[in-house]
């Protein structure tokens, strides 16, 4: 997968998902890739300004 840069903007799950793959081969690649990214804690998911915790299985 291509580099994607960094930034400190906030940006809703769909952006999220766009943007990861835009830059994907597949479908297939994307999912892993956004699911690595939340497992991994290098993307924070929030809801009114509350840290929620999400679990990708």
């Amino acid at each position: 997968m291509k580099k994607i840069l960094k930034s400190n903007n906030r940006l809703t799950l769909g952006d999220l998902v766009t943007a990861v793959t835009s830059v994907s081969r597949n479908l297939n690649e994307a999912a892993a890739a956004v699911a690595d990214l939340i497992e991994s804690g290098r993307v924070r998911l929030t809801s009114n300004g509350r840290i929620i915790r999400a679990r990708v299985s």
